[in-house]
């Protein structure tokens, strides 16, 4: 008669060979790794160091690499959980119209601080690229790195960059942002949660937001409007700025 053991680990083969052979594989791996992701992030106190997406992502990768699974094949079931990114990003309008009253008294330096962003990460991001010996098609797939990433890679590809690096780039970005924003806010002694949101928002985008809505709501507003107008302004000025910094400092 089978032990106990033996009967769970055969149960256990027969789940795996049916997810294996269903979309719901992918689906299943990106919630376990973040349901992961995130306890441990519990457990070290909420760290930003321990952060959930890039814990998530690496499981994942390691996972592929292991199994020999395809990125095809994982995103044929992930997408659903991609499908969801579009809702929680409109979602984001929500606590920014509580802000609304604060955000009427405060639109010109918002708009400022918005304008300095996008063209700082614009330039610095192309122009050091550049600098460092970067080709023009590198530094055009680095330029809009601060942009979520739908917007990135579109801007990516208009300016004769590599797409699929961008996507990278901007996910690096995200998470490097998340992890260091409060250790570099606190060296500058920025303490007002509007200001550290917004300049989240901007820089890091959505994983900055999600950082940021772990502090509280008024920082998550804040990087929410950062994130969306960034977004906007970096498509609007990228076509034009990044080609002439290309030129400039190219040559």
């Amino acid at each position: 008669m089978p032990s106990l053991g033996a009967f769970g680990f055969a149960e256990l083969g027969h789940f795996w060979v049916y997810l294996s052979a269903s979309p719901l594989l992918g689906l299943t791996l990106t919630l376990c790794a973040y349901l992961f992701a995130q306890w441990v992030y519990a457990r070290c106190g909420f760290s930003p160091l321990a952060n959930p997406v890039a814990i998530a992502i690496a499981l994942i990768s390691l996972v592929l690499a292991l199994s020999g699974m395809s990125y095809q094949r994982y995103f044929a079931g992930a997408q659903f959980v991609h499908f969801l990114l579009g809702p929680a990003t409109v979602a984001l309008a929500v606590p920014l119209a509580r802000q609304v009253p604060r955000l009427r008294r405060s639109l010109l330096p918002l708009a400022c601080a918005l304008l300095a962003g996008c063209v700082t990460a614009l330039v610095s991001a192309t122009g050091i690229a550049l600098l460092l010996g970067a080709s023009p098609q590198l530094a055009a797939s680095i330029a809009p790195k601060s942009a979520t990433t739908p917007i990135a890679m579109a801007i990516s590809e208009h300016l004769g960059g590599i797409p699929a690096l961008t996507a990278v780039l901007v996910i690096g970005t995200g998470i490097f942002g998340a992890v260091t924003a409060r250790f570099l806010m606190n060296a500058l002694r920025i303490e007002s949660h509007a200001a550290r949101g917004l300049a989240l928002g901007v820089a890091s985008h959505g994983i900055g937001t999600a950082r940021a809505f772990q502090v509280s709501a008024e920082m998550g507003a804040y990087a929410g409007l950062g994130m969306g107008v960034n977004g906007v302004l970096t498509a609007l000025l990228a076509p034009w700025l990044v080609p002439h910094l290309l030129r400039w400092i190219g040559g």
